[in-house]
């Protein structure tokens, strides 16, 4: 090979590795460039604070003012039942009567032991009368005798007292056999008949029957977490039950759970009266319930907010970066939505939201 050659050889292979190295790697600061984009001044929008509603409308439910879940308290079989499905009772009203021939037994037993023990009381207190008139005749009857007796009558008596109590304990568990109703109201279920076995249950087995006071409902509703402080406890809430669309109703709320529950929201009840008994439990309303006058929330456009399966988030424009806020929706108007989050108001905010633009993006 010619020195020519060997040079246009050499020039080619360095011609090569450069091109290589060019294609494969940038300079260090484009691989640090930041995305930056340019957003026109119009094109943001301020966080404002301000009243949005002056009240709030959710779901409520009605539930009966007392209920009851009514179980036996001893062992034993359904003799007779007294009433049924619907029956309207008053309180102290016999619904049932059980029988358990063991308790008959029993009780017979009982007062056997307490008339013997009645007896032996009384034939000591005697014995020790006598004896103790006879002791006025110095030297008739021995201090000691006299002792014994006293000892004995006071033995006896405290037996007779103590059968006394078994038998009593004993027929108030033959009261047991008669199911009476604790409070006026309805019989919304019967679940035995005549000849059953019934037995004390738990919560979770079925009563006997179950018993409801209709003639007052308590409509409850579940305040989300957010406006839990700002109700406004001394107007009257309106409502409107969608078995009676049209009929709107008025009453105060009576009381509140003073806790969240579970789904973050607390339970507050309107106490309703309902003697014509056209109201229903389980029925449902729409309860509109009206917020303080000083209650402010923080409002972006209904644009600005950015969705996701993942996420729901606004953008905010601080020291020039755009910085993604995640939060929370609450109510929304034509033009604005409610927001909860890391916000303050006056912060600007795109009205446009959308995944394009990044966290940390330069914005001018």
């Amino acid at each position: 090979m010619t020195t020519y050659h060997k040079y246009i050889t050499t020039v080619a292979v360095i011609g090569l590795l450069a091109a290589g190295c060019s294609s494969g790697e940038q300079p260090k600061d484009l691989r640090d460039h930041k995305k930056e984009t340019t957003i026109a001044e119009d094109l943001l929008a301020k966080v404002l604070k301000k009243g949005l509603i002056s009240d709030i409308v959710l779901s409520g439910s009605l539930k009966p003012y007392n209920e009851v879940n009514i179980f036996p308290r001893v062992n034993a079989f359904v003799k007779t039942i007294a009433v049924d499905r619907g029956s309207l009772v008053s309180k102290g009203q016999l619904l049932a009567t059980l029988e358990a021939p063991e308790m008959e037994s029993q009780l017979q037993a009982a007062n056997s032991r307490f008339t013997q023990a009645t007896e032996n009381a009384r034939a000591s207190k005697e014995k020790y009368g006598r004896l103790k008139e006879a002791a006025k005749e110095p030297g008739a009857v021995s201090p000691l005798d006299l002792d014994n007796a006293m000892a004995r009558m006071k033995a006896d008596e405290a037996i007779a007292l103590s059968e006394k109590s078994n038998m009593g304990s004993v027929k108030t568990m033959q009261s047991y056999l008669q199911i009476y109703a604790p409070f006026d109201g309805m019989i919304i279920q019967r679940n035995v008949s005549p000849g059953a076995l019934v037995s004390p249950g738990k919560s979770t087995d079925q009563p006997m029957f179950v018993l409801q006071d209709i003639k007052k409902l308590r409509l409850e509703v579940f305040i989300p977490e957010n406006y839990v402080d700002k109700v406004d406890l001394k107007k009257p809430v309106s409502f409107i039950f969608n078995a009676t669309p049209g009929l709107t109703r008025k009453a105060k709320i009576s009381r509140s759970a003073n806790t969240l529950g579970s789904t973050r929201s607390e339970a507050v009840e309107v106490d309703i009266a309902n003697a014509d008994q056209q109201l229903k439990p389980g029925m449902y309303a729409e309860v509109r319930i009206p917020l303080l006058s000083g209650a402010r929330s923080l409002l972006v456009p209904n644009s600005a907010i950015v969705r996701s399966t993942e996420r729901q988030y606004v953008i905010v424009v601080r020291a020039g970066r755009a910085v993604l806020v995640d939060v929370k929706e609450g109510l929304a108007a034509p033009d604005s939505t409610e927001v909860f989050g890391n916000l303050k108001a006056g912060e600007l905010v795109l009205k446009q939201g959308n995944d394009e633009v990044k966290e940390n993006d330069f914005i001018k």
